[in-house]
């Protein structure tokens, strides 16, 4: 079987596999507790939150640990609301873990606002313009967008919220940017950037938002005061060790070219008549989004998975009809309805791209042949 759904969830490293086990069976004491080896585990703890801002080129700011990017993103929108006459801005393509949290602001009575997506699946800059004012308190907008792979410009969205609305928060889920993609939060300008492990070889159920400065942030959730009182219970050690591991062992920029090269083999393999691939925009070579026309992107998912497993979009918005982000870039049902993403990690053989990429056209021409 050839995994192609990295974008939904990666395996873990055999050394973020260790770190995990050392620290949850060896040394795994509660940095919170008062002896000497829980001092060691905290000093660890707050090691791990340096090692990791630096890896987010932040030179100010705090890491705050998570349970992963949906918690990581509604800490970020909920600790920042205030009462008053704010307006909160939200792109059209973004995640369920934003998306719904700024569906719930708009029936709590808030002034919601979205950023359309253009044809090609970035945010569209021009028309940010006109939805910022001085009454703008919030703006979230993806790095990587999850389905079609478009990479949003943030530094000139940040631009251009700062020009209009100096106080507002600038808020992005870097969850397909980060260890993919070459950046420094500092350039971006933004003051909360949320990551989940999973999606770079790290464990599941640990993520963190990045905070430019921690005062911004309402308590969410209370307890004894860990993560700077803003997310009180005993720390993930060993989720966050791993995590750490997992992301201090990645080679962005080899990797990148490693996934442009994968890239283009499953694309020459796949190339038939039929096949449409989403956006023309700069993207991430990760993920690669097509409409399998004439078929049910459902059913060819099916049909692939003993030989190839690929996804449909975003893995926790995949049991709901339709598509949302295909549905802001113009994309009418039927063409919704074909779609298909494969997306990549650099360990993969080139052979098993070549050979996916073969596996999914002769099942897509199949298939096209039998609802004919």
């Amino acid at each position: 079987m050839i995994y192609l759904d990295n974008a939904a969830t990666t395996k873990l490293s055999d050394k973020a596999g260790k770190e995990l086990l050392y620290w949850a069976s060896s040394n795994y004491f509660n940095p919170s507790a008062s002896y000497n080896q829980a001092f060691e585990v905290a000093q660890a703890l707050a090691g791990a939150r340096e090692r990791l801002k630096k890896m987010l080129g932040a030179k100010t700011g705090d890491i705050i640990f998570t349970s992963g990017a949906t918690e990581s993103n509604n800490l970020a929108i909920r600790g920042s609301v205030r009462d008053g006459d704010w307006n909160y801005i939200f792109s059209a393509g973004e995640h369920a873990s934003v998306l719904n949290v700024a569906k719930a602001l708009q029936s709590e009575g808030k002034n919601v606002k979205f950023i359309p997506l253009t044809k090609d699946g970035d945010v569209d800059l021009s028309a940010l313009k006109n939805l910022v004012d001085s009454k703008t308190r919030f703006v979230s907008c993806m790095f990587v967008n999850s389905v079609s792979g478009a990479i949003n410009d943030i530094a000139s969205l940040s631009k251009i919220v700062k020009e209009c609305a100096p106080r507002a928060l600038i808020h992005v889920d870097g969850v397909q940017a980060f260890c993919k993609t070459p950046f420094k939060s500092a350039e971006l300008d933004v003051d909360l950037f949320s990551i989940s492990a999973h999606k770079f070889h790290g464990p599941k159920g640990i993520g963190a938002l990045y905070v430019k400065n921690k005062a911004i942030l309402k308590n969410m959730i209370y307890g004894g005061g860990q993560e700077f009182d803003k997310r009180s219970g005993t720390e993930n050690v060993p989720g966050i060790m791993a995590m750490l591991v997992a992301a201090e062992e990645t080679d962005v920029k080899s990797n990148l070219l490693k996934a442009e090269k994968l890239n283009n083999i499953f694309v020459k393999q796949l190339d038939c008549e039929g096949i449409e691939y989403v956006g023309s925009c700069k993207k991430s070579p990760y993920i690669l989004t097509f409409i399998c026309n004439g078929v049910n992107g459902e059913t060819l998912v099916r049909m692939l998975e003993k030989e190839v497993v690929v996804g449909r979009g975003s893995a926790c918005s995949s049991k709901k009809a339709g598509n949302h982000v295909l549905e802001s870039m113009g994309y009418p049902l039927n063409k919704i309805k074909g779609l298909v993403r494969v997306s990549f990690n650099a360990s993969i053989d080139e052979n098993d791209v070549k050979e996916a990429g073969q596996i999914v056209k002769q099942n897509y021409l199949e298939l096209l042949e039998k609802v004919k």
